[in-house]
């Protein structure tokens, strides 16, 4: 049998399309219960590779002959060589190439929302949870939220014939290296950041721009002291039709408010949001938020992340129609779960006070997207 290379872009039309994969991780048992690949129709089988190192002839009994099978570690390599043991005992056997690095860096790209004015693209960072977007008008695209790998934004731009003119960031992320300053040096385009969160580099602030306009797009800036990592999150809000809200709303619920060690501080906060400038804006404005927690339950029907605001409030009823105490209890208890690995680290690289090269990216950024959470019940 040979041994394939599959790809992470192939992996994700997987997950996608609903498909089979049986995957067989031999990464850590802690690291493949922290963080894997998931997908509606996959199965596992977590055996580390050390246990494997003098064959598989333990473990056959526990791998099918008749399904698709995906050999998964950190960085390739164990992968390979595993996927080689099982090709000479008779299997058809891939494995990830690039290992969970490359599927933490996979960015999908597709299409939420066009009309006469504006076209709206989601890129969708599958392995991490992490989303981003991209508005063209007239030649010109709006980045918002934009990750590290900004080849991708500069592509995507080219391929529609719009030049990138103007990059906004909803906070200082916590989770993720943001994209944005070394997007904004390499295409002239403005960048927007609020002051109020401390970074130390040049940049236009939000305070300063209540509104940001151009050709069919009118962006307006929504100050939402909150939650996410930040009491310095904004939303925006384009055309009066979609909200880009950040780290503050997600189809799942709300933004976690503990990371900076004030959660009943931020909570309050969240709560103000929630009940005064959320809940002026309508049912129907569409909500694209910076964050999803499950792939599969917050995917919609037309294959991207968001939701109407009204589905939203009427999924996340215990949050969007509580007392204040009741909230606030409701959120101290979502921010027991576990922060986000290294974010503080990224959150210094972010606001331009540490610097890191692609390889100390890639560690801080490895596993899951811990921004998102669901509250409890």
């Amino acid at each position: 049998m040979t041994v394939k290379a599959m790809l992470a872009k192939e992996v994700t039309e997987k997950v996608l399309n609903k498909g089979n994969l049986f995957i067989f991780d031999v990464r850590n048992v802690s690291d493949f219960e922290d963080w894997k690949i998931e997908g509606e129709n996959f199965e596992y089988l977590n055996v580390p590779y050390f246990e494997l190192i003098d064959g598989i002839d333990e473990v056959r009994a526990n791998i099918p002959q008749d399904k698709e099978i995906l050999v998964v570690c950190a960085k390739e390599g164990s992968s390979m060589m595993v996927a080689e043991m099982l090709s000479e005992a008779g299997y058809d056997v891939s494995y990830l190439k690039g290992g969970m690095k490359s599927w933490s860096e996979y960015l999908y790209q597709t299409k939420v929302y066009e009309d006469e004015n504006i076209s709206v693209h989601q890129f969708i960072r599958v392995g991490k949870g992490c989303l981003s977007y991209m508005v063209v008008s007239n030649g010109e695209a709006l980045i918002v939220d934009p990750s590290r790998f900004v080849e991708e934004y500069k592509e995507a731009a080219a391929e529609l014939g719009a030049k990138i003119t103007h990059i906004v960031d909803s906070h200082l992320h916590a989770d993720h290296i943001s994209g944005g300053k070394i997007l904004a040096e390499q295409t002239g385009a403005n960048y927007y950041l609020m002051k109020s969160e401390g970074a130390v580099f040049d940049f236009e602030p939000l305070e300063d721009h209540d509104k940001i306009e151009f050709h069919q797009v009118k962006l307006e800036v929504l100050a939402v002291k909150t939650p996410g990592h930040t009491p310095g999150s904004v939303s925006f809000f384009v055309n009066d039709a979609l909200l880009f809200s950040g780290d503050t709303i997600f189809v799942s619920g709300l933004g976690r408010p503990d990371l900076g060690n004030k959660v009943r501080e931020w909570a309050n906060d969240l709560y103000d949001t929630v009940y005064t400038k959320v809940s002026d804006i309508a049912d129907d404005v569409f909500v694209l938020p910076g964050h999803y927690a499950d792939f599969d339950e917050e995917m919609n029907e037309d294959g991207y992340i968001g939701d109407t605001l009204g589905n939203i409030r009427e999924r996340n009823e215990k949050m969007f129609n509580a007392t204040r105490d009741a909230f606030l209890d409701n959120v101290e208890k979502s921010a027991s779960s576990v922060k986000p690995p290294n974010f503080e680290e990224i959150v210094g690289i972010n606001r331009g006070v540490e610097t890191a090269d692609k390889e100390k990216m890639q560690e801080l950024e490895i596993g899951p997207n811990r921004c998102a959470v669901h509250h409890a019940d």
